[in-house]
């Protein structure tokens, strides 16, 4: 008998959301439920369009280009990323700061929003790969997909609850654990391989492709001494063998034909050529824009985020990834620089930007507070420029990760050389002057120059050992801070859940 699936489509988190009849939801859309009013099941199928279904799947990404929730719990709990409170401007009831500080718990609405909504779209991929006549290059896609969700629940929280789309609101879904989740992720991405197309630099980087899940494999198997150690905060074993995976994915990656740009900021621009394996089909890099610029500058910002001093320091001069200058000739937004943004600003017109609440001219500090922050505090960071934007895809995956991703396999696994050497190829391509020696701390200063503010740094920082230790505004923290709690609503819902430890 075919039942309406309403009830059934949805994932936990929403589930708790409509038993609590939305008392304590916030940010969630209206598409991130409309569509599941649709699909009936029998039988553990679903009777719709796979292809459909498989495109709600990456628009779903969009998520990601958000400068809250999913992002926020990647980059405001790092050292690449500080969000002071300016007067009233920012304060949103503490929501980023303690981020920043390490003090949030199961009500914080990032936590919850990032739980629905990773968990939701899980759940969609689950509908996708039940639709009837799907097709075996769909089926990959779809398992791509649902791994590249479920990767981020496994690496966030620990713990990854799977509901079957004939399983109704009556059902408490399964929870799998770190390692069950870590193997199931695996199996997919391995049994999508071969029936993934060959896209290349060439092809479409928006939707998955051989390349897409041998850099996604790559991550995983790097950080796998993570995953499967027997205390989340470690300490963690790096096993050869996971090593060579790293190794054999990352060079299934070159093969087919990427390589680094030789301009940095052509990965963040319309005119990005041989870097971006995977990339958001929806949602706009404008967030990382406005997020940051001051609201006296052109385009007019929120006067947000900023990097910390420490971090900036990470960089030589001559370094592409450091920053370049903006070269003001009327143009409009020509008074934007590239990369960091620090000292005096300028408008399009070459004339010094003045900061309209003060009346004084507009230079950025290397000094912020995480609170009581004046207006011009802080290094603002500019990967992608308002001048292209709306031409410019998110990235998600990109060759210079997967470069450096080998180089620590090789690192860790003995070969010191070869890995000397694959960094300083990168580095060269960058304009940065070559390393002498390479040690785990060079290696995740090395990473920080290269995917600074790409929504990977916590997750650096905790495999090399850094996550609770103590920067900026930031006292060193718990060692159970290394995953996040899960949801207070999410508990209430799945008696099947437990709370992480130490919250």
């Amino acid at each position: 008998m075919k039942n309406n699936m309403f009830a059934k489509l949805l994932p936990v988190g929403l589930i708790a959301c409509l038993l609590l009849i939305y008392s304590s939801c916030t940010n969630l859309e209206v598409q991130e439920t409309d569509s599941d009013f649709i699909e009936s099941v029998e039988g553990g199928t679903i009777d719709a369009d796979p292809g459909e279904l498989l495109s709600t799947n990456y628009n779903d990404l969009a998520a990601f280009t958000d400068q809250a929730n999913i992002y926020s719990l990647y980059a405001h709990s790092s050292d690449e990323m500080i969000p002071p409170t300016r007067g009233v401007d920012w304060g949103d009831n503490g929501v980023w700061r303690t981020l920043h500080a390490h003090t949030w718990d199961p009500s914080h609405s990032f936590v919850t929003n990032s739980w629905n909504q990773i968990h939701e779209r899980v759940f969609r991929c689950n509908r996708t790969l039940a639709a009837t006549g799907i097709t075996a290059q769909q089926t990959a896609e779809a398992k791509f997909m649902r791994a590249f969700y479920m990767y981020h629940a496994m690496d966030l929280f620990g713990q990854v609850p799977f509901r079957e789309v004939d399983e109704g609101v009556d059902v408490d879904p399964m929870v799998m654990t770190r390692t069950e989740a870590l193997d199931f992720i695996i199996a997919d991405l391995e049994a999508a391989l071969p029936d993934l197309p060959v896209a290349g630099p060439s092809g479409s980087n928006t939707t998955a492709s051989q390349a897409t899940a041998n850099a996604l494999l790559a991550r995983i198997y790097l950080n796998r001494a993570v995953y499967v150690a027997s205390a989340p905060e470690g300490p963690y074993s790096f096993d050869n063998a996971d090593m060579a995976k790293v190794i054999q994915y990352a060079d299934a990656v070159t093969a087919d034909g990427y390589a680094l740009e030789s301009n940095y900021y052509d990965n963040f621009s319309p005119s990005a050529a041989s870097e971006i394996i995977f990339a958001s089909p929806t949602g706009s890099p404008q967030n990382r824009i406005w997020m940051t610029l001051h609201y006296s500058q052109n385009p007019s910002g929120w006067n947000g985020f900023t990097t910390l001093s420490d971090f900036y320091d990470k960089f030589e001069d001559g370094d592409q990834r450091k920053g370049i200058d903006a070269t003001p000739n009327g143009d409009e937004f020509s008074g934007i620089g590239r990369g960091f943004l620090i000292g005096q600003q300028y408008n399009d017109d070459g004339t010094e930007t003045v900061d309209s609440r003060t009346q004084l001219p507009l230079s950025f500090t290397p000094d912020v507070p995480l609170a009581g922050a004046t207006t011009e505090k802080g290094i603002r960071v500019m990967k992608y420029h308002p001048s292209n934007f709306g031409d410019t895809k998110y990235v998600l995956l990109r060759y210079g990760d997967v470069v450096l991703m080998k180089a620590e396999a090789m690192m860790r696994s003995g070969d010191s050389a070869g890995a000397l050497a694959e960094v300083n190829a990168l580095r060269a391509a960058r304009g940065a002057n070559a390393l002498t020696a390479l040690d785990e701390a060079t290696m995740l200063d090395e990473r920080a120059r290269e995917m600074y503010w790409e929504g990977i740094r916590r997750i650096d920082q905790v495999r090399f050992g850094d996550f609770t230790s103590q920067w900026a505004e930031k006292s060193g923290t718990e060692a159970h801070r290394v995953l996040y709690p899960i949801p207070a609503q999410a508990l209430a819902s799945n008696p099947n859940l437990k709370q992480n430890n130490g919250y």
